[in-house]
């Protein structure tokens, strides 16, 4: 397609007297890994929320893949290609890591979910979800269930989960939360990997990740987009560095 797959245009959204984002606009072309950063309390959840599905903005449009979402539900929009994963690993504990997987390839294909527990074991949705699993690196942990996976792994069958229902884009909150240091590297390089198949919107704390990952970054501070651009161009800037990054602006 021409044109950025997601366009956010003046979003806001209030709780009561609390602005949580004002006005904010940007934009995310094909392709792209675009990192939204801030400090905390800035609005970037909420963003995610909205972007997603799950919290209605009261104003502004939110334009995916052409089409204007704005009042789209979250299942409609998985349908149109935008997938999410969540701050807090949102996987389904007492199943096996593939039939985590084996569910999201057959709601991708729009089948009954009354023969969920047959999911796993249905070749055409055991087979994409298995090469998803290898793909992400936890191939091996197939028939395990998946609450007993490491933080790090669960985060990893987080990613599976959001591709196999073949996104556009993915937004990804915190997906390096929690996780150790070397979880933290192979994550980075399954997202160096995954942003080769779709768009990546990412919120994240971890600055090292961000930097070594985002075509283009976006800086929200108390709701409000104060810069975006190249991730050097970012970080040079004075408005970041005073507002973010805790340094006096030159």
């Amino acid at each position: 397609m021409s044109g950025p797959i997601l366009r956010v245009e003046r979003l806001a959204k209030s709780y009561g007297a609390l602005r949580v984002t004002n006005d904010v606009s940007f934009a995310v072309e094909p392709g792209e890994l675009h990192a939204v950063i801030g400090p905390n309390g800035a609005g970037k959840t909420t963003l995610i929320h909205q972007l997603s599905g799950t919290a209605r903005p009261d104003g502004g449009r939110i334009l995916f893949a052409g089409r204007d979402v704005t009042r789209a539900t979250m299942p409609e929009r998985v349908r149109l290609g935008l997938a999410r994963s969540f701050q807090i690993t949102t996987i389904l504990p007492r199943f096996t890591v593939l039939e985590n997987v084996a569910l999201a390839v057959q709601a991708r294909s729009g089948s009954s979910f009354r023969f969920w527990r047959a999911a796993g074991h249905d070749p055409a949705l055991n087979d994409p979800a298995t090469a998803l699993l290898d793909r992400f690196g936890i191939g091996t942990r197939a028939h395990m269930q998946a609450g007993f996976l490491s933080h790090g792994e669960k985060r990893q069958l987080e990613l599976a989960i959001a591709l196999a229902t073949d996104p556009k884009l993915i937004l990804l909150d915190e997906p390096l939360a929690g996780t150790s240091h070397e979880e933290t590297r192979r994550i980075v390089e399954i997202l160096r990997e995954l942003k080769r198949s779709c768009a990546i919107l990412l919120v994240e704390h971890d600055m090292e990740a961000v930097f070594a990952l985002a075509d283009r970054v976006s800086v929200l501070v108390y709701g409000e987009i104060v810069a975006t651009g190249a991730p050097d161009s970012v970080r040079a800037d004075p408005a970041v560095r005073a507002a973010y990054l805790g340094e006096e602006a030159a």
